[in-house]
């Protein structure tokens, strides 16, 4: 029997159905092997030579492959259409090579499909070919010049800047447009400008709404109405107007489909529709492709192939009508430079299984619509409007309004499928307006826009605060006439808007950076990374992300370029084209790369972090609007602010350069609006003590402090704030209150020792002499009362050891006191009883009988134990007569990939960049 491997056991189990008893369908469970996480994986001195690592677990699956191989030698390797899978296959032969597995004379053939259905496996193993090593080749480039990047910029990070883990070729990017746009925002400063609007009716009594857009005889730009007094102004210009219709202009419109799935437009709209990230849509698209049920998910393409538009056109024709199938089908042209990568589009194998046919999960069926609406529309008949725009004229020549919308003539494609916005278009042309005609006079309708005046009130607006002037109803935001038919409202400019998933994906597209199956992995990479986060939808940078880019734009300018970038992806487009070779890429890039990186060995981290102040000024310390340096330390007014690191954990912190006279610090952030970091205030004076309360910001959060350092008194009085008090809401008393912990509960029933609530290292507590219990999220340690306290306290005590300070669990026996001192117990475990002498646990056999151990039979088990040099500190006496010198080579062996290679593998970007 032929041997067929494929990626996955899904797959496999879907295909093996298909081709029958004379195949055995294997899976290799993705790649089978990788470049070492170590330096001098890829030897820059020797042609770029590249040194790989079976993967462990792999190990299991080549072994089941080559022993499958030795009952019938033909090897078909039909793992994915792309370059990822033609890597994978490569990868593949080379292991059974190197195992014997694969001789000279082994028949060794690559199929592809693009879709695993019945005919599509079929057909593709009646067209055999080999392994295209241009598409090997240019993943072989990418996944170098990713290590290089990793392993040599990542090491950079680490000793210049702390807290910053890793760079990559593509991620760091990415991340340059988040943190960008971040700085857009930031830098935005908002304007004012004011929109007129009037209900009006026509003589029939039919009404809509229109826009004032010139003023004495001037078209209105944006700004021309900058604040409420003109607003009102131009409320009375449109009041005192007499209005007819001076124009009516209809005009013929169509919008047609947009074309079937790729990879970014399936992540983007995902995104949009569904709430689904990057990687939760690839997951699931996986799924359903694995299944059988849609086309390979990973594609740049837009074309479908001939079969699957004449199926898409029957299911129009059958479910829609013939009015909705164009006379010819549409075609869709891709993108994509080279014709071995541009696959078909993503789409239903089967056009009419509606997604109601199968029987899928939530996530997959909802996908599956979104896949076969999109597909179907695209060779829909397009959809046709009537846009009609009305100008309204004053006879008194003070005042122009307009108003437009539109009718749709036929829905086409919008039957079924319309795609979405990424944000909202503030379009009017969807309203649809009443039949007007040139010439009627028209009369002002009242009250209807008053729900609108009063929803633009500012929060907090009493109805008794509106006032009234010259006629007129005004607050704030707003001014309308008595009667509510003129409505004039305050907006600002507002600034761009964060990315989401799906905006950042169409950007990267935009921009060509990244491809179809590294999307997912990059906005995964850099959320992992801590550099951004996820809020509310949108992508938010932190302030790691910010150092990282700070550092990056300024001394390694060249690699965070889109343009450079994107270029290096036209080289590797080119290389799987065939069109350069993949070693010149890579020694053009090692070249300038590898200078770049010496370049920044004698850099001193205090030169790289005032440069970082200089580039994150603006962020870091905002102008305060008096003139002063924004730098200067809000404390002793002497120093300066400064970026700041620690040794202790690594990281960043704002600091003064007084220190350390003066010890002032915050975390690494924005400041408040205020200018004084992060909300930094004096909230009143403690009436026992006399002494000033201020709320103050360290390296680990917001904190309260009574008083100031002093000779007597070094460390003055502080506590942390908890989880989800705000800084903003804190009062004096509320202060004072955290100053006062820990506080004393009462007696403990049991003991009458005391029980106390505090907030330490870790978090809001209660204790009870050596247990301390966590208050759970939402309790407050303000409040906490006895009864809540004790119930903690006993629920910690309960679990035994496992936490500090918990209760000794009683022992099943006590065997009597060990040579070397201390109790022998048998204890009842979580995996079965136990011997305990001081720190030392030892698993009793399945064969021992706990009522019936001996002292004899517990020593010679914790002797054994002990001499592993595990479970805590190594025993006295018997420690030392165990022969334990293996222990400590073997401890060593496994402690050595976690220094030098554990660091190299934060690093590297995972093979996606």
């Amino acid at each position: 029997m032929a041997v067929v491997v494929v990626e996955s056991p899904a797959k496999a189990k879907t295909i093996n159905a298909y081709l029958g008893r004379d195949f055995t369908v294997l899976a290799s469970y993705g790649h089978v092997r990788d470049l070492p996480a170590k330096d001098g994986s890829v030897d820059t001195d020797h042609g770029f030579e590249m040194t790989w690592e079976v993967d462990p677990k792999s190990q299991k699956h080549i072994r089941a492959i080559a022993e499958a191989l030795k009952e019938d030698g033909r090897l078909i390797l039909a793992t994915d259409p792309d370059r990822e899978g033609e890597a994978i296959s490569w990868h593949l032969l080379e292991t059974l090579r190197a195992r014997r597995a694969v001789k000279k004379d082994t028949p060794v053939e690559r199929v592809v499909f693009n879709a695993i259905t019945r005919s599509a496996v079929t057909e593709a193993m009646q067209k055999p070919r080999d392994i295209d090593m241009e598409l090997v080749e240019a993943y072989l480039a990418r996944r170098a010049l990713d290590y290089l990047v990793g392993f040599n910029l990542s090491p950079v990070l680490w000793r210049k800047l702390p807290g910053a883990r890793s760079a990559g070729r593509v991620q760091s990017v990415a991340l340059r447009l988040i943190v960008e746009r971040e700085m857009e925002i930031e830098a935005f400063r908002p304007r004012e400008y004011w929109s007129v609007r009037a209900l009006l009716a026509t003589p029939s009594g039919e009404t809509f709404e229109a826009r004032l857009v010139s003023l004495d005889g001037r078209r209105l730009d944006r700004f021309d109405l900058g604040d409420a007094d003109a607003a009102a102004a131009a409320v009375k210009a449109v009041l005192g107007a007499e209005l007819s219709v001076a124009s009516v202009e209809a005009k013929p419109a169509t919008r047609n489909p947009a074309p079937p799935f790729m990879t970014s437009t399936l992540q983007q709209e995902a995104s949009r529709k569904l709430g689904f990230g990057a990687q939760q849509t690839m997951r699931t698209a996986q799924t359903l492709y694995e299944a059988g049920h849609i086309t390979y998910m990973r594609t740049d393409g837009v074309d479908m192939a001939p079969e699957a538009v004449s199926a898409a056109r029957a299911t129009i024709a059958s479910r829609y009508g013939d009015r909705y199938l164009p006379a010819k089908p549409r075609i869709y042209k891709s993108k994509a430079k080279n014709a071995q990568e541009a696959h078909e589009c993503i789409r239903p194998t089967v056009m009419d299984r509606a997604p109601g046919d199968i029987r899928l999960d939530r996530d997959q069926a909802r996908l599956y619509e979104l896949i076969w609406q999109r597909a179907v529309a695209s060779q829909m008949e397009a959809a046709r409007f009537e846009r009609t725009t009305v100008e309204i004229a004053d006879a008194r020549g003070r005042a122009g309004l307009r108003a437009t919308g539109q009718v749709v003539i036929f829905d086409g494609f919008l039957a079924v499928y319309e795609e979405g916005r990424d944000e909202p278009s503030g379009d009017e042309d969807d309203r649809r307006l009443p039949q007007i005609a040139q010439g009627d006079r028209l009369s002002r309708a009242g009250a209807t826009l008053v729900a609108a005046f009063d929803k633009a009130a500012p929060d907090g607006t009493e109805p008794a605060a509106i006032r009234v002037e010259g006629g007129l109803r005004r607050h704030p935001a707003g001014v309308i006439d008595a009667e509510g038919a003129v409505l004039a409202l305050q907006s600002f400019t507002q600034p761009p808007p964060r990315y989401t998933e799906a905006t950042l994906v169409k950007r990267m597209e935009e921009l060509g950076i990244g491809r179809p199956s590294t999307y997912a992995s990059i906005i995964s990479t850099i959320e992992d990374r801590d550099y951004v986060r996820k809020e509310k939808g949108r992508l938010v940078a932190e302030d790691k992300g910010r150092l990282v880019t700070a550092f990056l734009v300024n001394y390694f300018p060249r690699y965070v370029e889109y343009d450079f970038t994107a270029g290096l992806e036209e080289e590797l487009d080119d290389i799987s084209g065939g069109r350069i070779d993949w070693k010149d890429v890579l020694a053009r890039f090692w070249r300038d790369f590898s200078a770049a990186v010496s370049d920044t060995s004698e850099l001193r981290i205090t030169d790289v972090l005032e440069k970082i102040n200089e580039a994150l000024g603006p962020h870091l310390f905002p102008d305060r609007g008096d003139g002063s340096d924004p730098r200067l330390c809000p404390v002793c007014g002497a120093g300066r602010l400064s970026i700041k690191t620690s040794s202790k954990n690594n990281s960043a912190f704002i600091g003064c350069s007084n220190y350390p006279e003066c010890r002032y610090t915050r975390p690494f952030g924005a400041p408040s609006e205020n200018g004084e970091a992060n909300g930094e205030r004096v909230l009143g004076t403690d009436p026992e003590t006399g002494l000033e309360v201020s709320l103050r910001s360290g390296r680990f959060g917001p904190y309260v402090q009574l008083g100031e350092a002093t000779e007597d008194t070094p460390k003055p009085k502080r506590s942390s704030l908890p989880k989800g008090v705000s800084p903003a809401d804190l009062t004096l008393e509320m202060a004072l209150n955290l100053l006062a912990l820990p506080r004393v509960l009462g007696p403990h029933p049991d003991d009458g020792e005391p029980v106390e609530a505090g907030i330490g290292r870790f978090g809001p507590y209660v204790k009870h002499g050596r247990i301390y219990a966590n208050i759970p999220a939402g309790e407050d340690v303000l409040t906490i009362g006895m009864n809540r306290a004790v119930t903690l306290i006993a629920e910690k005590a309960s679990r035994g050891p496992g936490g500090r300070g918990a209760a000794a669990k009683k022992p099943l026996r006590e065997l009597g006191d060990h040579p070397d001192g201390g109790p022998v117990a048998v204890m009842s475990g979580r995996y079965g009883p136990y011997v305990k002498w001081e720190k030392v646990n030892a698993t009793l056999p399945k064969t021992a009988d706990p009522a019936a151990i001996t002292m004899e039979e517990a020593l010679a088990l914790i002797a054994a134990r002990a001499s592993k040099g595990k479970g805590g500190r190594t025993a006295k006496g018997s420690a030392k007569k165990a022969p334990a010198k293996k222990a400590p080579a073997k401890k060593t062996a496994a402690k050595k990939p976690a220094t030098k290679k554990s660091a190299g593998a934060a690093g590297s970007p995972a093979g996606k960049g």
